[in-house]
């Protein structure tokens, strides 16, 4: 008979299954899985729902529970050890791309689901709630945002600064000035963002977004560490209108840069944001 308080972990004694493990947790009168591992130590653990717990499995863990509870599509379990003691499952929603658009389930901790950074998926939400949006991209831009899967549409032209843009009528509204990792530090030791930064401050709304972690200006071998921490500094004292964003990724920057720019015209501009009405 299954302990009903416990969390419990056991083999699957079905040779023909991926999954060598199965899990039973103490929640909604019983949720069972199957699992690749016993516990998400160095990944994510991808499971499967298990219709039915097998009379044959062998018990590996029955572990006494201290909270179990579920908050929107994850569950929060938290065992009475020690060590491995708190984790998370998971359940995803199906998406038509990923997996023949099936439900998908991982169990994993804090430290795994860093690592995992489940693809960085994006946010579906609307930006500023703006059904469409026109951005215009500038020409110079190489390997330009396309703004896959949002309502965007992008116009090319030369802008006078910046390398996306929002414009009301003829007037620019605002623009953001995008950085890869390589561009951001060269542009900080020959001073040329310094330039940037001061056109980009005439601008109503403007802002820098780099493609890298913070942290990533401290990898530097060519300066002295901490020295580029100094000039980001600097500048952003010089120039607190035109925020420096460290957005981790190009995906991130690029979505970074569509809700920037999306608020930027709501707020300086809303005689000229689209209007959401049906009508």
């Amino acid at each position: 008979m299954l302990d009903a308080a416990s969390f419990l972990v056991a083999r699957n004694p079905d040779p023909d299954s991926s999954l060598p493990f199965l899990l039973r947790v103490p929640l909604e009168g019983g949720i069972l899985l199957k699992a690749r591992d016993r516990w998400p130590t160095t990944a994510r653990v991808y499971c499967h729902p298990l219709d039915e717990w097998p009379p044959d499995a062998e018990i590996v863990e029955a572990v006494a529970v201290r909270h179990c509870q579920r908050r929107g599509a994850a569950i929060d379990l938290v065992l009475d050890r020690g060590r491995n003691n708190r984790s998370q499952i998971v359940f995803t929603k199906p998406n038509a791309a990923r997996a023949g658009g099936r439900p998908m389930i991982f169990w994993q901790t804090a430290r795994t689901a860093q690592r995992a950074r489940p693809g960085q998926r994006v946010p579906t939400r609307r930006a500023s709630e703006l059904d469409e949006i026109t951005i215009a991209v500038d020409t110079r831009e190489r390997y330009p945002y396309t703004f896959a899967g949002r309502p965007v549409e992008r116009t090319h032209t030369a802008l006078p600064v910046g390398d996306y843009a929002i414009r009301a009528g003829e007037r620019l509204v605002a623009c953001v000035e995008r950085k890869t990792p390589e561009d951001f530090t060269k542009s900080l030791i020959d001073g040329s963002l310094n330039y940037a930064l001061a056109e980009l401050a005439a601008v109503p709304a403007a802002a820098v977004v780099v493609e890298a972690r913070y942290s990533a200006l401290l990898d530097n071998q060519h300066t002295q560490p901490g020295w580029l921490l100094e000039l980001v500094a600097r500048l952003q004292v010089r120039y607190p209108s035109v925020p420096i964003v460290f957005a981790d990724s190009r995906k991130l920057a690029e979505e970074y840069t569509y809700r920037y720019l999306a608020a930027a015209l709501v707020h300086h501009a809303p005689d000229h944001a689209p209007s959401n009405d049906a009508s």
